[in-house]
């Protein structure tokens, strides 16, 4: 998933490109859990492996297209920048896993409270890390998750791990991957090229040993894990061209797009059971993100009249 900050800077207008490319994007991951679902029969790791590998030869083409190949070759001649683009992989490689092995089990509805999670966690992170002051409305609205948090941990248990785990890892590659001084293609490009090398020999022992999906269970699996780079790279280098095109309050709305058509579809496509705790729970998330998100826009509202106010007239 993409996160609000991800994008190249602050928009001062809406591009109806930039929203055609960003709804697009955030659609297609809507619906990427049925393609998980499809691919539940192989063991996570493996499509994870398959989503890495393939997703290098879509994401090289782009750059290619874009005339942007320089700056990997920039990028693979600083130690620094490959140590920050390898923090970074490994952070998304341990979303995507915990993403798909998540869907393969049935627990497709803690995914989709992970996402709905996340912006709220980076404004925790920018408070812990950054020292960044959040508002009351801020607030108010990480205690009401952690709330909900607190009420699926009793209900279970246990923490919601899951959802935790997907939130947790999605959060810190989006502040890393802030650091990372290169293009959003770019910066993908990388991290499969580098995730590419341990992938590539996985795939390659599993087909050795005979545990393998691709080439030993049929071709319906061949072009299963080769969808895997098409779904994998492609939203996200929409994503990412439709980012730089849009405000960052509109992308802080439009990212829960995603979340929401994944909660729907666990619910009434896979028949998850969603029962009155969690109903409470998620209660609690979505009137955080109301308040989160009234908030947002109306901050985004003050700065363009203040910024109408100070343009001088003609």
């Amino acid at each position: 998933m993409a996160d609000a900050n991800s994008s190249s800077g602050p928009q001062t207008g809406d591009s109806p490109r930039g929203f055609a490319f960003a709804l697009i994007a955030y659609v297609l991951w809507g619906f990427l859990p049925f393609f998980m679902k499809a691919v539940s029969h192989i063991p996570a790791p493996e499509v994870v492996a398959h989503r890495i590998v393939w997703s290098v030869p879509l994401a090289g083409l782009v750059l290619v297209w874009l005339g942007r190949t320089a700056d990997i070759k920039a990028a693979l001649r600083s130690p620094r920048m490959l140590a920050m683009a390898t923090l970074t992989a490994v952070l998304i490689t341990i979303n995507w896993g915990i993403y798909v092995w998540a869907i393969s089990v049935g627990r497709t509805i803690e995914t989709a409270l992970g996402y709905y999670i996340n912006p709220l966690f980076s404004i925790f992170l920018g408070a812990v890390l950054l020292k960044e002051k959040p508002s009351p409305a801020q607030m108010v609205a990480i205690g009401l998750a952690a709330c909900a948090v607190a009420i699926l941990a009793f209900d279970a248990g246990g923490l919601p791990w899951v959802s935790l785990g997907l939130c947790f890892s999605w959060g810190f590659y989006a502040f890393f991957r802030k650091t990372l001084p290169i293009g959003p293609n770019q910066g993908f490009f990388l991290e499969v090229l580098l995730l590419s090398v341990p992938a590539l020999a996985y795939v390659i022992w599993l087909e050795a040993s005979g545990g393998g999906h691709f080439g030993d269970t049929g071709m319906a699996d061949v072009l299963w894990l080769l969808a895997c780079g098409i779904v994998t790279a492609i939203p996200l280098m929409i994503y990412a061209n439709g980012a730089k095109l849009l405000r960052l309050s509109t992308i802080g709305i439009m990212q829960y797009i995603a979340p929401t058509m994944i909660f729907l579809i666990a619910v009434f496509a896979f028949g998850e059971p969603f029962g009155t705790t969690k109903l409470i729970a998620f209660g609690f998330i979505w009137a955080a993100l109301f308040i989160y998100s009234g908030a947002m826009l109306r901050g985004a509202r003050a700065k363009r009249l203040a910024a109408t106010e100070l343009k001088p007239a003609e």
